[in-house]
């Protein structure tokens, strides 16, 4: 069961954001000291285990993350931690674990999350890929380029233009705004106080929002990856800083407990895909989580899917039969606007689909999904346990 979750508000990487002075960990530790606070009813030493994710796993990013931002936020020692990489799918793949650890019985409690600081540990920093990958070509010498692998979708898929991709980069802006103006996105945000050359500040926003953005601006923006090309900007995600934090536990331990549960996990999967075209992974790992779970496409009532890229979606939602602005999906925006901080976005999708179960008794299944760099597609099910069944199955 997912019983509940929290996150810092994103800032934007790079010298100008508001985390630049802050430590990796120390993020990772606010996020977890804050779902601590106001989970007083969890005793600390029923915790099994602590898996962080991390996808540039040095400096203040290093050093076992579960384990040492477990200790300084002040779980006791006793409990147990690890740290994990499956680069952009990685804090979805700690609560897969760890969930399954729950179902098999061999834990009761866990604490599974993620942290990227991509100003201090941009992604590859250092990284030392096998020469191997490109003189065997293996993979094309531009596939960890994230920007060019976008562009390739548009590519295989024309009827995926840069209008749509427009569009759907612009109404997330929207989406995220009117999230926030309804008061839907606060209540799980931990504020963060940082330091900069202007003195001490509170993080209590998301930094990198546009909400006045419009078709006009976008359409204006530079291509980066490619000359004369599809992918702006306007509709990637933008370099991010943040942590993101969760407790799962098993149902009986959560009665036991008095923890109320905000979601039943009911399957997972990922899946390979052509490094070159990585966007397209979240297809076969849906496919394969619905088929594992004996449920269709269509009993899925909101999608929360990671925006990589405008494109990316597109290709999930035009291979399923859905329409760009059907409802269901990213019904509160998504990345382009939030920001993606690699390894710390599967949970900021849970929790933000938790809440949207509070709000939506008539909706059964939800599903979380992302694109994973090298060609990785993740997924979760989840179940809202607050479905009171008569608004039909979805």
């Amino acid at each position: 069961m997912f019983v509940d979750g929290v996150r810092t508000p994103f800032g934007r990487a790079g010298e100008k954001g508001m985390y630049w002075g802050t430590r990796a960990d120390d993020l990772a530790v606010k996020a977890l000291q804050g779902l601590l606070e106001r989970n007083p009813g969890l005793p600390l030493d029923r915790v099994d285990d602590v898996g962080i994710a991390a996808t540039t796993q040095q400096g203040d990013q290093g050093l076992t993350l579960g384990r040492t931002a477990a200790i300084l936020a002040g779980l006791p020692i006793s409990v147990p931690g690890f740290a994990l990489d499956r680069m952009c799918a990685g804090a979805m793949t700690t609560v897969a674990l760890t969930g399954s650890a729950i179902g098999a019985g061999h834990y009761d409690v866990a604490i599974a999350g993620g942290v990227e600081h991509m100003g201090r540990h941009p992604i590859g920093l250092d990284a030392d890929p096998n020469p191997r990958f490109v003189s065997e070509k293996i993979v094309s010498p531009d596939a960890l380029n994230m920007g060019v692998t976008a562009e390739r979708l548009h590519d295989r898929f024309p009827q995926l233009t840069k209008e749509r991709a427009d569009r759907f980069g612009m109404l997330s802006q929207h989406k995220v705004q009117a999230a926030y103006d309804r008061g839907d996105i606060q209540s799980d945000l931990v504020p963060v106080a940082f330091r900069s050359e202007a003195g001490w500040g509170l993080a209590t926003e998301d930094e990198g929002r546009r909400p006045n953005t419009t078709m006009d601006d976008l359409a204006g923006l530079k291509t980066p990856f490619r000359p004369h090309g599809r992918v702006t900007a306007g509709t990637s995600s933008p370099l991010t800083d943040g942590a993101t934090m969760s407790i799962l536990a098993g149902a009986d331990t959560a009665k036991e407990l008095g923890l109320s549960a905000k979601m039943r996990m009911v399957g997972f999967a990922f899946a390979g895909v052509p490094a070159e075209v990585m966007g397209l992974g979240p297809v076969p790992s849906t496919e394969k989580a619905l088929r594992r779970a004996g449920l269709e496409i269509d009993d899925i009532g909101i999608f929360e899917l990671n925006e990589a890229f405008a494109v990316q979606v597109l290709s999930f939602t035009d291979h399923f039969g859905i329409a760009d602005d059907d409802p269901r999906v990213n019904p509160w925006g998504g990345a382009i606007a939030f920001g993606h901080p690699l390894a710390a976005s599967g949970v900021r999708l849970m929790l933000q689909l938790a809440r949207q179960f509070e709000q939506r008794p008539d909706v059964r299944y939800g599903l979380t999904a992302m694109c994973v760099g090298l060609g990785q597609g993740g997924t979760v099910i989840w179940e809202n346990p607050h479905f009171d069944g008569k608004k039909g199955k979805k």
